[in-house]
């Protein structure tokens, strides 16, 4: 049956065009259109309530959790099962394109609308969800309201983080009108399912339609404060400096460094991403420094290796730099290996509807491996163009690359919805 059927390519394309207009802003560096809706702005505010009223258009349930998740039912034949979920993410980083997270979002709102075309019921209830500041990039901990929902982050801990701006979280939730009444820890659903763009160059470069999504690597954030003194840059002796944006530079070289060495293997990556030198002015010695450190690896042996020499290195650093290096973790996940029913599904539908497909690793963290936490999870991947390029205006996939990957997950979820 599910072969018989496919989801709207041009609904699904006009959904993810509407959304991508909510935050749209000019890139100076480019010149090009992106979408800056970051966790809990008024931006995602504006695109939260957009979803809702879709979500309500598809005559489902919305129900929105304590840390601002929402989710919408279909009801099922037997309302008493658990439910098959679908579900991503609509905020986004500061550079966004319109498909990171939203096309997840949107492929299940589609599949949903195609059900209801078709008149088709499922045995169990379908779900769709978009969680709250997955990105991670304005209160630093990604996966934040997947994780709260499944267990691994106390809600009070979520509540009490601050942006930048020294910015409560809970209050910017209330602000936007999404701290909802539901309990906060999510009942296991039957199975979980998230179509995203790849997000890299792999698929596209082996002319693949879909990517069987195996796992997501081991990921570690860390935010430094490495404290110097500030001075003239034109009277002060090199010798006699405390020169905190020097101290970044090696802590910076020194993950490239390994990178290319074998004993953290061969998939490590590495990226000091933000660097904010105080005063930041162009003859004064930086006296402060605020440094993120992200390093990924597939391997959690090889991750823990890394970090422990990074660590390590830090105090080599602040020696010879004759500053101090304070750091703290601000987001840890293992590797996590999604369930392989899943997978199976997955590869059949591609099979079936004969898409050239392949098992795959995410290099980057989703709501998925939250989810995996406590139900059978998985991914479909779609390719991208442009290398994959994403967290860019440039990201882009075409409605076809779109419209396959979510009538994969079609199959995969009539599947899935209708398991007694």
């Amino acid at each position: 049956m599910a072969n018989s059927i496919n989801i709207d390519s041009k609904r699904l394309t006009d959904s993810l065009q509407t959304l991508g207009k909510i935050g749209q802003y000019k890139d100076v560096a480019t010149g090009l259109t992106g979408v800056r809706r970051l966790a809990l702005s008024a931006e995602d505010g504006e695109g939260r309530r957009h979803v809702v009223s879709l979500m309500k258009q598809a005559g489902l349930t919305v129900t929105i959790d304590r840390i601002g998740n929402v989710f919408a039912r279909r009801e099922g034949t037997n309302p008493t099962l658990a439910p098959m979920m679908m579900g991503s993410h609509i905020d986004s980083v500061p550079t966004a394109g319109m498909f990171d997270g939203c096309l997840g979002v949107m492929s299940a709102l589609e599949v949903i609308r195609t059900l209801n075309d078709n008149n088709i019921e499922t045995l169990r209830p379908v779900v769709m969800a978009f969680f709250t500041d997955e990105e991670g990039c304005r209160f630093g901990v990604d996966m934040l309201g997947s994780a709260v929902a499944t267990g691994r982050i106390p809600l009070e801990q979520a509540y009490a983080l601050r942006d930048r701006d020294g910015l409560w979280f809970k209050d910017e939730l209330e602000k936007i009108g999404f701290q909802g009444e539901a309990p906060v820890l999510l009942k296991p659903p039957h199975a979980y399912l998230e179509v995203h763009i790849e997000q890299g160059p792999v698929l596209r470069a082996k002319n693949l339609d879909i990517g069987v999504v195996a796992g997501v690597q081991a990921i570690s954030w860390q935010e430094l404060t490495i404290q110097g003194k500030p001075a003239h840059a034109g009277t002060t002796p090199m010798e006699l400096r405390a020169d905190a944006g020097v101290a970044a530079a090696r802590i910076n070289l020194r993950m490239r460094e390994m990178t290319e060495d074998a004993k953290y293997g061969t998939q490590f990556r590495a990226t000091m991403g933000a660097i904010r030198p105080h005063p930041g002015l162009v003859n004064i010695i930086p006296g402060q420094v605020i440094a993120t450190v992200d390093v990924r690896n597939p391997e959690d042996a090889f991750l823990k290796k890394a970090e422990a020499d990074l660590i390590a290195f830090y105090d080599e650093v602040a020696r010879r730099e004759k500053v101090k290096i304070t750091w703290r973790q601000t987001a840890r996940t293992d590797s996590v290996r999604f369930n392989d029913t899943v997978q199976a599904l997955v590869s059949k539908g591609a099979t079936s509807r004969n898409l050239k497909s392949e098992r795959i690793i995410s290099g980057a963290g989703h709501d998925a491996q939250e989810m995996s936490h406590i139900c059978r999870a998985g991914m479909v991947f779609v390719p991208g163009e442009f290398d994959g390029i994403s967290h860019n205006p440039r990201e882009f996939s075409t409605p076809e690359q779109c419209a396959n990957g979510v009538n994969v997950a079609l199959d995969v979820v009539l599947a899935l919805a209708n398991e007694a």
